[in-house]
């Protein structure tokens, strides 16, 4: 008579995956749900089991690993949660708050009325072969100087150094247009989150180029992003569509790329690399870039890195997507893979996405984000 053996128990979990700490808790309800899915998935990755939001003096079993919904500041801080390394979250940790917005990408004015503190003077010139055209300020009188400067080039883009997605953008061709952008700004606000001032281009393409380490998986892609509206008719993140390549950075470039993105990949490669060597004791697991190619209103070409994200993103899901997928099909190199985020009551779940929130948002109305891998033939 055969005997019928029990199916093998789950290996016990070795860790825990938990969400948020302090001011890197989610920002909204839909964003706390997909970072609760992704961080499952994460925990799926490790081996280890997802423990929910973070609380403190709650023993955890095993060591614990941090999603949390924003880069963490302070390296004193980021430690007393038992945060030391890129292996101990999913995301970054910089030393100032200044070092985790898009100013750092550009200088700012000779002798200017404000320099934020744990300003990183070097780093702009380190970067400026693979920026755009541009100057970062934290005062008004800064700001008119800057953008007075760039008009010689043509229109001038002013951004806020903390905004996404593009929202509060806005372009002034001429100084009267740059005096009243500049006026209408918050001085307060100028004043600790800072302001961008860039060329403007048109017929632009805008690239992701990203890395992503955890555990002993490791990943880097490059894709696009695009824009849609969201339930206010405001300009919102719509969704990446991501080439993925088993290894890192250094793994991809090996690769036969086409030539846009071979040159938006090695401008992120050494804006990365300059940023580990000029921010001392920052750290990230998720190193991820916005690369722009288009032309000014002159017919100038340019190309370069708009900014860094070290934290969890709306392209995360498709990240974790993508490293489970190379975990349980060691012989493939490559992989689509593409994020969704649809507004409006009428959305529906395409067959074979993972659903990372499908629901009413209080504070963005009904919503549906969602992750697809799709099943090329390029293992």
């Amino acid at each position: 008579m055969a005997s019928s053996l029990p199916p093998n128990p789950k290996p016990a979990a070795s860790g825990s995956v938990v969400l948020g700490i302090g001011s890197g808790a989610a920002h909204s309800a839909h964003e706390g749900a997909a970072h609760a899915a992704i961080a499952r998935q994460l925990a799926d990755l490790l081996g280890y089991d997802f423990a929910g939001a973070y609380v403190p003096g709650r023993p955890y079993p095993g060591p614990t690993y941090f999603v949390p919904g924003d880069v963490l500041i302070g390296l004193d801080a980021a430690a007393a949660w038992g945060i030391r390394s890129a292996a101990d979250l999913f995301g970054g940790v910089v030393p100032e708050r200044v070092l985790a917005s898009k100013a750092i990408t550009h200088p700012l004015v000779d002798a200017p009325s404000r320099v934020p503190p744990g300003w990183p003077a070097t780093f702009a010139e380190r970067v400026r072969p693979v920026t755009l055209p541009g100057f970062s300020a934290f005062a008004a009188a800064d700001a008119r100087r800057a953008g007075r400067a760039l008009l010689d080039r043509g229109r001038v883009r002013i951004k806020p150094a903390h905004g996404n997605a593009g929202r509060g953008q806005r372009v002034a061709a001429d100084i009267a247009e740059l005096d009243a952008i500049i006026a209408s700004l918050d001085e307060e606000e100028v004043g600790r989150d800072g302001v961008v001032l860039e060329a403007d281009l048109h017929d632009l393409t805008t690239w992701s180029i990203g890395q992503v380490r955890v555990g002993q998986h490791t990943i880097a892609y490059y894709g696009t992003q695009w824009l849609t509206r969201d339930n206010d008719g405001d300009v919102a993140y719509g969704g990446s569509s991501l080439r993925v390549h088993r290894g890192g950075f250094d793994a991809m470039l090996r690769e036969s790329l086409p030539a846009q993105v071979r040159e938006a990949a090695g401008q992120a490669q050494l804006y990365d690399e300059a940023s580990r060597q000029c921010f001392a004791g920052m750290f990230a697991s998720r190193r991820n870039y916005d690369v722009v190619q288009g032309v000014d209103h002159r017919g100038h070409r340019h190309a370069g890195v708009l900014e860094a994200s070290w934290r969890i993103g709306g392209a995360s899901g498709a990240e974790a997507a993508a490293l489970l997928r190379f975990r349980d099909e060691p012989t493939r190199r490559w992989l689509s893979v593409r994020t969704e985020e649809h507004y409006g009551d009428d959305a529906t779940v395409p067959p074979g996405a993972m659903v990372l929130f499908h629901g009413v948002d209080p504070s963005t109305g009904p919503l549906l984000k969602l992750t697809v891998v799709e099943d090329d033939d390029d293992a």
